[in-house]
């Protein structure tokens, strides 16, 4: 349905002297952060974890030498979806307009809308990651205590006992990184890179990250996390994240999440000739997700 005069009245009328509730700004851009972004030209994309080859045994003089198999572990497809909200004006409303342009107002206010849909879809994978709901390729969550592994032994990259985010909990959740091990039990060189969490963790975060000594002691002690540069880009802040005490540390991980760029947004405009009404339309297609699991670390909190 089309907006017209009757939803505008007071902008249509002598005397008023600001219009708001379209001008506020907006957290943008956060899944950056979070997401390496590729481009797609196809419906879907699928990436496949392959696996190398088990730890070299010795082997003994005049023996034959051992042979061992690569294979793919399992796959990671990423869906698009299409993304499309539109708008229309009647001809009289655009008409008869004392102030500024309708189109323009309302246009801003559909990028606003568009913004934050991309948001929200991107923090959905990280709010969901404890949930058993939306498994990943290998056929779990995205944070496990036992995401399965060609070579036997499953791979932890949640805390073994949730915990809230303090001193204690990240130094062991850098600890666990530190031990990941690749598809057939390799010891891979993983670090921590940045924290990623709600908005009610970063004063709690701030003084965990940025201060030279130890967070709530009297010890003249170190903050060895500083110190030993354990968490180089930091931490920020995202502003969709839903669970209040459910924090994130991504890793340096190769392939871990991803954003696939199908089609950029686009606006189009046209005018009808039956109603003389004029549309407004955005759209993109895009997806978020994760392929390795490796790519992050946390806990959703005690």
């Amino acid at each position: 349905m089309a907006i017209s005069r009757a939803q505008l009245v007071k902008e249509l009328l002598p005397g008023l002297n600001a219009l708001f509730g379209l001008e506020y700004s907006r957290y943008d851009q956060e899944h950056e952060a979070i997401y390496d972004t590729e481009s797609s030209d196809r419906a879907f994309e699928e990436e496949v974890m392959l696996t190398g080859f088990d730890t070299a045994p010795v082997k003994s003089e005049g023996a034959g030498v051992a042979f061992d198999q690569a294979q793919e572990a399992f796959t990671s497809r990423y869906t698009h979806e299409t993304i499309a909200l539109a708008f229309s004006i009647t001809e009289e409303a655009i008409e008869d307009n004392l102030y500024d342009k309708l189109s323009a107002r309302y246009t801003r206010a559909l990028a606003r809308s568009m913004s934050n849909t991309k948001q929200v879809k991107a923090a959905s994978v990280l709010n969901r990651a404890f949930n058993s709901s939306y498994p990943g390729g290998d056929t779990k969550e995205l944070c496990a205590t036992d995401h399965p592994t060609v070579g036997g032994a499953n791979l932890r990259n949640e805390l073994s006992t949730s915990a809230d985010l303090n001193e204690t909990s990240l130094e062991q959740a850098l600890i666990d990184i530190a031990a990941f091990t690749d598809e057939r039990g390799l010891k891979v060189a993983l670090q921590g890179m940045r924290l990623i969490l709600p908005k009610e963790l970063q004063f709690t975060a701030d003084r965990l990250m940025e201060t030279q000594g130890r967070v709530g002691t009297s010890d003249n002690d170190i903050n060895a996390i500083r110190n030993m540069g354990m968490v180089p880009e930091g931490y920020t802040v995202n502003h969709y994240l839903t669970d209040t005490d459910a924090w994130f540390i991504k890793t340096d991980c190769p392939n871990g999440f991803k954003m696939f760029n199908r089609s950029p947004i686009k606006t189009s405009m046209e005018a009808d000739f039956d109603t003389g009404n004029v549309r407004y339309k955005a759209r993109e297609r895009y997806s978020f997700g994760w392929s390795d699991p490796r790519a992050v670390f946390g806990s959703p909190g005690a």
